[in-house]
């Protein structure tokens, strides 16, 4: 019994992913000459790996659109950088004329037990 389940393992295992890598085209290398000691990329290699793949969203006059486009359309609050009203709000009236942000001044503790004067 364990010896036929091995073998149908085995089988299933050799007809999985290994039948698929044979039949996908494997991508393309880079190959980089050295001359007198000076590197040449291919840079033709290196473009056609930088290009987006096929399948990339394109825009409306049918060029790809990269994945980064809709990271920079974000708005600053979201990337976490300037954003002058929100600063504004955390500085108060002080915004443009001192680097503290604008505090309430500092409530005296009471105490509950004692009655206030």
């Amino acid at each position: 019994m364990r010896a036929a389940c091995f073998w149908i393992a085995m089988l299933a295992g050799l007809s999985g992913p290994g039948a698929m890598a044979q039949d996908a085209e494997p991508p393309p290398s880079c190959i980089e000459a050295t001359v007198n000691g000076e590197r040449a990329p291919s840079y033709d290699c290196l473009t056609q790996k930088m290009r987006p793949p096929a399948s990339a969203p394109r825009d409306a006059d049918g060029t790809p659109q990269l994945a980064s486009e809709a990271i920079a359309n974000r708005p600053s609050n979201q990337l976490g950088l300037f954003n002058r009203a929100a600063t504004s709000t955390r500085m108060g009236n002080t915004f443009g004329t001192s680097v503290y942000p604008q505090r309430p001044p500092p409530v005296a503790p009471v105490s509950p037990l004692i009655p206030g004067r």
